[in-house]
């Protein structure tokens, strides 16, 4: 698939001799000049992997009049611009109209952002050339694929959340702008609606959507990252008050007190992060201790720096390089399961524990394999088919083992596994709302109904508080 040729980009918006945006040499969209003689009719595709079935979608009509039949239900965040689902082969994609030089500037940063294993959705394609069947112009589009199990926080909303699960919310974003900020990348427009959220253990997971503002550099200045957090504090306390006027949070939640919890939340997590520690000598205990606190934070250290002062009394500490994804990477290497970290955290737990009570001698990577082949195939195999699409499988395993252990508790004995599927199923996930399939973007009325519809779940903060797994 080809690109145009007239257009001046380069292969990477993130050339570090290059200060800001792109150059455009052309007009920002199709609203603002026609097209160049030859190009009309002539639909110009850059993707990264050749995908023919893009071709069997209907570019020559402008986005919003799209036809019922092209488009996939799914709950749709605020945004700026005109932004569709549609069916793709056996995938959703999400596509997006917007001027080229968003749109390619957008594509490439979301592929660098991408290899740089940082959370957020994968870039298709940009669409330039559209035109309808009359010849007149039609604005180019961005192309991305929808992430699977994941929900702009307005969806997340439609069940009343409290304010302990609006704060673990905040947190999950707070944790993707350290991440973020730690490669280098500039965001812009921090706000929930560019954010897409997936459960994760009783936590969530954030993921970038929106990166049109953001730019690549090869550190960041601290003006640079708190006005980031600046920006993400006045537009989550804006989206929280729209939330508030909608009857969909507590009105005991204030939402400018909320929104500074974000300031909090980055604040520790980039200390721990990055900061010097400096201790006594006969304290070298505490370099494993540091390291250990990263790891339970889900980010592995691969580098440290170590100085002495000069009278040898004193040692000072910092990570130098630090990656996010510690248990991740040990649940991937240990059974070939792809998990977000609370729910590899979790697992993995249960994995090492499944060991020391059957064979605590047996080789970690064999009872790994025999945990996967005795617990979570038969927990994932034993999910009806039209009960399949409520949760993935990694959270459904993990509550699963969370409501054994309550039902254990409750009852003061042994659970079998197939007992304690059985009564999950029927007592929980069979009234779960369906996470892969909700409704295009329901108003504040829809939402409101699915909220008086939505079962009271036994894992409320009430009945079953969170684990600290």
């Amino acid at each position: 698939m080809t690109e145009q040729s007239g257009a001046k980009w380069h292969d990477e918006p993130t050339d570090y001799a290059q200060i800001g945006k792109l150059p455009r040499t052309e007009a920002a969209s199709a609203n603002d000049a026609a097209p160049p003689a030859g190009v009309i009719g002539s639909l110009n595709i850059t993707a990264a992997a050749a995908d023919p079935e893009l071709l069997d979608l209907p570019w020559h009509i402008a986005l919003e009049d799209w036809p019922a039949a092209y488009l996939a239900a799914l709950p749709r965040g605020i945004s700026r611009h005109i932004v569709r689902f549609a069916h793709l082969g056996g995938s959703v994609i999400a596509i997006k109209e917007t001027s080229e030089h968003v749109a390619r500037h957008e594509y490439h940063m979301l592929r660098k952002l991408a290899r740089m294993d940082v959370p957020c959705v994968e870039p298709v394609a940009v669409i330039t050339g559209r035109t309808t069947v009359d010849g007149k112009p039609l604005n180019p589009v961005l192309v991305t694929r929808h992430l699977k199990f994941s929900m702009p926080y307005r969806a997340l909303f439609s069940q009343m959340l409290r304010r302990d699960t609006l704060t673990r919310l905040i947190d999950a974003q707070a944790l993707l702008l350290v991440r973020l900020h730690l490669i280098g990348f500039y965001w812009g427009d921090v706000s929930l609606s560019n954010t897409l959220f997936r459960r994760d253990a009783g936590a969530f997971a954030a993921y970038l959507v929106d990166a049109e503002t953001g730019e690549l550099y090869p550190d960041l200045s601290m003006g640079q990252r708190e006005y980031d957090l600046e920006i993400a504090r006045v537009n989550i306390a804006g989206e929280l008050m729209d939330l508030l006027e909608g009857g969909l949070i507590e009105e005991k939640v204030d939402p400018v007190a909320t929104s500074e919890l974000i300031m909090d939340s980055y604040r520790r997590l980039w200390a721990e992060l990055t900061e010097k520690e400096s201790f006594e000598l006969d304290e070298r205990w505490r370099v494993g201790a540091r390291i250990r606190r990263l790891n339970e934070l889900g980010f592995d250290v691969e580098e440290y720096a170590i100085k002495t002062t000069p009278d040898g009394s004193t040692i000072q500490l910092q990570p130098k390089v630090v990656d996010a994804g510690h248990h991740q990477r040990r649940l991937l290497r240990l059974t070939g399961l792809d998990a977000q970290e609370n729910q590899a955290r979790r697992l993995l737990n249960d994995m090492d524990q499944f060991r020391a009570d059957n064979n605590p001698d047996m080789d970690e990577e064999i009872s790994a394999h025999t945990w996967v082949s005795q617990i979570f195939e038969p927990i994932v195999r034993s999910i009806p088919r039209d009960l399949a699409g409520k949760l993935e499988p990694a959270e459904v395993v993990h509550e699963v083992l969370e409501h054994r252990w309550y039902m254990s508790e409750k009852q003061d004995s042994y659970i079998p596994l197939a007992e304690a599927v059985q009564s999950y199923l029927d007592t929980i996930l069979r009234h779960r709302r369906d996470e892969a399939a909700i409704m295009l973007n329901p108003d504040t009325a829809m939402l409101k109904i699915l909220d008086a519809e939505a079962e009271e779940s036994r894992y409320d903060e009430d009945e079953y508080p969170d684990s600290d797994d």
